[in-house]
C-alpha cells in the first residue's frame, strides 16, 4: 500500500496522533528457551515475524545482554502494532508512520501504570513526581532507537525502505564524535520525534521514612530484600539473582552479575540486612542449587522473585504509607548514605556503585532538599540573639542612661 494514494491511511495515523483510537493489544513478545533467541515476536496468529526475528539474531552476536533483547523486541512490538493498525507493511513504512508512533505515545495511557497521579503532582510525603499515565519521554526515546536500529539493520542487508522512517539524529552525532571521555557532552539539538529527557536529581529516602517502610514489609523476606538493597547499592535486578553460593557470610558480602558488563562483582552487606537474610533463610530453606535464594511465598513449587513481584511489595507499603517510593530510590539511598558518611571516598562510593564515570557517582554528594529545608526550618526557630551595644560604648554609661 503506497503512502501517496491512500487518504483512509492518512486518516487513521491522524486518528492514532491525536489518541482518538486504542491501539489494538495484538502480537506478543515470548521467551524462548536458549541463549542464541532469547526473545522472538510474534503476530496475532502466533507466528514468529521474521524480520524482526533476524534483526533479535544480530543483537544477540553483538554480544547484547538479554535485557537488551527483551526492551528492543517490546519497542517493535508497539510499532508493530502501529503499523498492523494503519495496514502498512513493515517494508513500506514512512515518516508519518513514525509520528503516528510517537502521537499515540504520547497520549496513550501505560497499563505499566497503576493508579497513576496527574502529570506534574508531587508527593508531599515524599517531594518525588508522580509518574504520568502514559508513556514517559526516555521510553518514546528508546522506542525510536530501536525502530531506527531494526531499518538500518535491514537497510545494510538489502532490504526495507531506502530511507528510515526514523530520521537520524546528526546534530548528536556530530557532538558526540571525537569526544574524549573526560570532557563533558556539548549540549546539541534533538533529533526530529525526540523527546526532551529531563535530569532529576536522585531521590532517596530520608532515615524516618525508610523506618516507616520498614515496618511495613509483611514477612522476613520483604525486610530481608528491603535492607539488602539499602545497604548494597546494587540494582533491583542485580539483587534478585543472587544464589546461595553468592553469599559470603564471615565478610558481609555479596556477590552479584552487574548490569552492564554481566561480570561478577562485589558489594557490601550491613548486619542488619544479613540478619533478615539469615531468619528469612532459616525459615524457608536454601533454594535449589544454582537458583536465586528469593523464592515467591505462594504456590508449589516455590518460583524464583521476578522484578515485577518485588516493586508490588514495594506498591502496597506506599499505599498505606500514602508515598510513591521505587525500587530504585533504594539504590539512591544507599548512595546518598555512602556519599555522605564520609567513611567511604568518592572512588569507593563509585566502585560500589559499578558507575563508569565518577561524575555520576559525585550527584550523590548534593545535599538533599530536604535536608536543606529542615536547616531552614531549625534556622527561623531559633530565639532572637539580645541586643548587643555597638564596640565603645561603657555599659556602665548605657545602663545608667537607659536602665538595667
Amino acid at each position: 500500500m503506497h503512502e501517496a494514494d491512500s487518504d483512509g491511511v492518512q486518516q487513521v495515523r491522524a486518528s492514532l496522533t491525536s489518541g482518538t483510537v486504542e491501539l489494538p493489544r495484538v502480537g506478543a513478545v515470548r521467551a524462548q528457551d536458549g541463549a542464541a533467541e532469547p526473545y522472538m515476536l510474534v503476530d496475532a496468529a502466533g507466528v514468529a515475524v521474521e524480520p524482526v526475528r533476524w534483526w533479535l539474531r544480530e543483537l544477540v552476536l553483538g554480544d547484547q545482554s538479554s535485557l537488551t533483547v527483551r526492551s528492543y523486541a517490546y519497542a517493535l512490538l508497539t510499532w508493530h502494532r502501529v503499523l498492523w493498525f494503519v495496514d502498512v507493511a513493515w517494508d513500506r513504512a514512512a515518516e508519518s508512520d513514525t509520528a503516528a508512533l510517537v502521537g499515540w505515545m504520547r497520549s496513550a495511557r501505560n497499563p505499566q501504570r497503576r493508579g497513576a497521579a496527574v502529570a506534574g503532582t508531587v508527593n508531599v510525603r515524599t517531594g518525588k513526581p508522580s509518574p504520568a499515565a502514559g508513556y514517559s519521554a526516555a521510553t518514546i526515546n528508546l522506542t525510536l532507537a530501536a525502530v531506527h536500529g531494526f531499518y538500518e539493520f535491514h537497510r545494510r542487508q538489502g532490504a526495507g525502505p531506502l530511507r528510515n522512517p526514523v530520521p537520524e539524529g546528526r546534530h548528536r552525532r556530530r557532538a558526540l564524535a571525537h569526544r574524549s571521555p573526560l570532557e563533558p557532552v556539548p549540549p546539541f539539538r534533538r533529533g526530529r520525534f525526540r523527546q526532551k529527557q529531563q535530569l532529576r536529581a536522585p531521590r532517596s529516602i530520608p532515615d524516618a521514612l525508610f523506618d516507616e517502610l520498614l515496618t511495613q514489609m509483611r514477612c522476613d523476606r520483604d525486610r530481608a530484600l528491603l535492607t539488602a538493597y539499602v545497604s548494597s547499592g546494587v540494582r533491583a535486578g542485580e539483587l534478585l539473582g543472587v544464589r546461595a553460593e553468592d553469599l559470603d557470610w564471615t565478610r558481609q558480602r555479596i556477590w552479584v552479575v552487574s548490569k552492564g558488563s554481566r561480570e561478577l562483582r562485589m558489594a557490601p552487606l550491613s548486619p542488619q540486612a544479613l540478619h533478615w537474610v539469615t531468619c528469612y533463610l532459616d525459615a524457608e530453606g536454601l533454594p535449589p542449587a544454582g537458583e536465586p535464594i528469593w523464592r515467591t511465598r505462594r504456590g508449589q513449587p516455590r518460583r524464583p522473585l521476578t522484578y515485577p513481584a518485588a516493586r508490588r511489595v514495594l506498591q502496597r507499603a506506599n499505599e498505606v504509607l500514602g508515598t510513591n517510593w521505587s525500587l530504585h530510590d533504594l539504590r539512591h539511598t544507599a548512595a546518598t548514605r555512602m556519599a555522605g558518611s564520609g567513611v567511604p571516598s568518592l572512588p569507593d562510593v563509585q566502585t560500589v556503585l559499578g558507575h563508569r564515570d565518577i561524575r555520576t557517582t559525585s550527584r550523590y554528594t548534593e545535599p538533599r532538599l530536604e535536608e536543606l529545608c529542615d536547616r531552614l526550618a531549625d534556622f527561623h526557630a531559633r530565639p532572637p540573639e539580645p541586643a548587643r551595644p555597638t564596640i565603645g560604648y561603657d555599659p556602665t554609661d548605657l545602663a545608667a542612661v537607659f536602665g538595667a
